[in-house]
């Protein structure tokens, strides 16, 4: 809910001496997954006006901007096993545990001793790491073929017309904001820096203002489950030619609006940009609050029909996945989260004999090093 880099944790671990984090990146994560979980807690007390508009307006964006991202860090994926183990570590894991984890908590904490644990079936924001698992392994082709961006525009479509794909590893969803990823993997370095020049960031307000009107004004015309893009046309009963139609409307919205997100990110280092590399933590942890909060039924206190209780959640989910983005949670859970799990792999000779190539030259460089006196 979140993950950059060849492998979805791979930018979340310390970076090697010598290497540098990209501040911008960082940032545009906490940001990014401050949203989502915002959006979260928003989305459980929908009956306000001005908390669906909002609503509405950061779906367009929060998940568009975190999955270009993955898509940026993923230029560099292909098929070796080194990348094959982040894969499985960094994706597959994570998922089996967390997917295990919230079922068992639907199970017990919500008094349903019939809820069964199925991988298939991903719980609430769990169907990232299955659309991120897709995405990574068919990353190859997309480099390969001469038009990615177009295809997977026109598998977006198929997807919104095609109800009988199901609810299995939200396929719909992996379909449908596959062109973000694609974006990501086309992209470069001076494209962010494009997004930041003062001149777009001028635009960004009245672009902002305009989806915020849309947005208000959308709603007793437009079904949320647009915004979700889990479901074809036909499962939100509109005509089929609609999902075409909606997809690529919708698509096109959150680019705009995610292109407005990326202006306003600061490059700068913030008191927050090291809470950029624990995102994958926050993301998969703070539902466990949003569903709790839904089992006991705090969401309906009274006071949160009301602005100032409004405004409370919001500061309160804000700083719950702030908490769950430090230091402490990583090493907490890194078992878990970004296990190295080197028993479970054959070692490759071949990264092995690399690896001491790069430390030996490491050392000799060092010891030629002048010393100051």
């Amino acid at each position: 809910m979140p993950s950059p880099r060849t492998h979805p944790q791979e930018s979340d671990r310390p970076a090697p001496s010598g290497k540098q984090r990209d501040a911008f990146f960082d940032n545009a994560k906490y940001l990014a997954i401050v949203l989502v979980a915002v959006g979260h807690a928003w989305g459980q007390i929908l009956d306000d006006g001005a908390v669906e508009t909002a609503y509405r307006v950061v779906y367009m964006f929060h998940m568009p901007a975190f999955i270009v991202i993955s898509g940026y860090f993923s230029r560099s994926f292909d098929l070796r096993p080194k990348h094959i183990k982040r894969l499985v570590t960094g994706v597959v894991v994570p998922y089996v545990v967390f997917e295990t984890a919230y079922s068992l908590f639907q199970r017990y904490g919500n008094d349903d001793p019939d809820h069964g644990i199925t991988l298939l079936d991903p719980t609430y924001h769990l169907w990232f790491l299955c659309a991120l698992f897709v995405w990574r392994v068919t990353t190859p082709l997309w480099k390969t073929i001469r038009h990615p961006l177009p295809v997977s525009f026109a598998l977006a479509a198929l997807g919104s017309v095609s109800p009988q794909i199901g609810d299995d590893l939200e396929l719909q969803r992996v379909l449908q904001f596959l062109p973000f990823f694609v974006l990501g993997l086309l992209l470069r370095p001076e494209h962010f820096q494009r997004v930041q020049r003062r001149s777009v960031r001028l635009m960004s307000l009245p672009v902002l203002a305009a989806a915020t009107v849309v947005a208000w004004w959308s709603m007793p015309h437009m079904r949320l489950g647009w915004l979700y893009h889990s479901s074809a046309a036909q499962e939100l009963g509109s005509p089929w030619w609609t999902g075409p139609v909606m997809v690529f409307g919708t698509l096109g919205c959150s680019l705009v609006l995610t292109v407005c997100f990326f202006a306003w990110v600061p490059r700068r280092r913030m008191w927050f940009t090291a809470l950029g590399a624990g995102t994958i933590y926050g993301y998969l942890l703070h539902a466990f609050l949003v569903k709790a909060g839904n089992y006991s039924g705090w969401f309906d206190h009274p006071v949160l029909e009301e602005p100032a209780g409004a405004i409370g959640l919001t500061v309160f989910a804000a700083a719950v996945v702030t908490v769950l983005c430090t230091r402490p949670v990583q090493r907490a859970l890194r078992c878990v989260v970004e296990p190295r799990m080197a028993w479970a792999f054959r070692q490759d000779p071949g990264e092995a004999a690399r690896d001491r190539e790069r430390l030996g030259t490491t050392e000799v460089r060092t010891r030629g090093e002048k010393v100051p006196v």
